[in-house]
């Protein structure tokens, strides 16, 4: 496809300043010097709710003003909703009313035990009765992890509920977020199929086949578990192999070991009383109901074919590339290019980090998406 490019210089916050390529059908916007990035103001208090319907109960995070513009943050796997604290507390003083949902699996909303309650269409309904709830106003959706999964399904099945998507890590995928849709787009020169059959999506294909066991290695040890996940990205690892790509011939994520070893909490992620927060949650709940997301992959497949437009996107999207992530990181294979296809109006910006997007670059994430939103007039 032929893009017909742009330059525009557009001031960001206070005193930056950076370079935007805009193309026909989407953007690429340069990263930018973390000093010159400013939160705004005093943060607004996060409060706590729930909401109950006949299918299920979804507690929520909230802060700023009611009749604000809605702005939904959408958590991934193994989150909850307290990991878009920064994000929320500086959109919230910017007049926006957002929300934090705890998916179903995590935190304190509804845990079933079924491993099909945790199918794509299943989640999308909770969150099309939470918003419903909070009055019916097209919302911007901000997602992470399967929370960009989560997100892209509600724009594509619901369009007339999203008048904007922001997709952190996970690139929307139109036939749908499975295994069997993501084996096509291995970069078979770093994973060749005789050995890595599937490549970097290995530790999905160990779900399937050793459910329990990944469930319980990562039961032992809740806290370990949380912290040896939630560590930074490292630049020289990219275009390196990942462990994810040998998780099932090291019988497992933690081996012969079958618990994680012992780590320390990075703070500078997760702030220490957030931290306990999600401890105390996967405590509660184990890994067993979050993990169940990896196990439908055929239902998601044919929840996908339903899609309203054949799943095309003509709202706005926001794709935030983390560039030192191993697995869906769109430069180092094709996995980005169903997210082009589908979507009229795409910006794609990268970003010095790894998986932990919310977190790691907390401040470059509010200032990316205050700045599409204005460029595309959604405030």
């Amino acid at each position: 496809m032929n893009f017909r490019k742009n330059s525009i210089k557009a001031w960001i916050a206070f005193t930056a300043c950076i370079t935007i390529t805009i193309f026909t059908f989407g953007a690429d916007i340069p990263p930018y010097n973390n000093q010159l990035i400013k939160l705004k103001a005093k943060e607004p208090t996060l409060t706590s709710h729930s909401f109950t319907s006949k299918r299920t109960t979804t507690y929520y995070w909230e802060a700023g003003p009611s009749n604000g513009p809605l702005m939904i943050f959408v958590h991934g796997w193994p989150e909850i909703g307290l990991v878009w604290r920064a994000q929320m507390e500086t959109f919230a003083s910017e007049g926006w009313h957002c929300i934090a949902p705890d998916l179903r699996g995590f935190g304190n909303s509804s845990i079933p035990k079924a491993k099909e309650a945790y199918a794509i269409k299943e989640i999308v309904e909770d969150m099309a009765e939470l918003h419903a709830h909070l009055g019916g106003k097209a919302a911007i959706w901000v997602g992470h992890d399967w929370g960009s999964v989560i997100v892209a399904s509600i724009a594509s099945h619901y369009p007339k509920i999203s008048r904007g998507v922001v997709l952190i890590s996970v690139p929307y995928l139109p036939k749908g977020w499975a295994l069997p849709n993501l084996i096509p787009s291995i970069d078979r020169t770093l994973y060749p199929a005789e050995k890595y059959p599937d490549g970097q999506w290995d530790y999905w294909r160990f779900y399937l086949t050793h459910f329990d066991q990944a469930v319980n290695d990562m039961d032992a040890d809740v806290r370990a578990t949380l912290a040896s996940i939630y560590t930074k990205g490292i630049p020289f690892s990219v275009g390196k192999l990942s462990p994810s790509a040998v998780v099932t011939a090291n019988g497992g994520r933690y081996g012969a070991a079958h618990r994680a070893p012992a780590t320390e909490p990075d703070y500078t992620l997760w702030p220490q009383p957030d931290f306990d927060t999600l401890v105390a949650a996967f405590s509660k709940t184990g890994f067993s109901p979050c993990s169940s997301y990896y196990m439908n992959d055929d239902a998601n497949i044919a929840y996908a074919n339903l899609a309203v437009n054949k799943g095309k996107l003509n709202q706005p999207v926001l794709f935030i590339n983390d560039e030192y992530e191993p697995f869906s990181n769109i430069n180092l294979s094709k996995i980005g290019e169903p997210m082009r296809s589908a979507c009229s109006n795409l910006t794609v910006i990268d970003q010095p980090s790894g998986h932990w997007l919310p977190l790691e670059r907390k401040l470059e994430l509010i200032e990316t998406i205050r700045l599409w939103v204005k460029l595309n007039e959604l405030k």
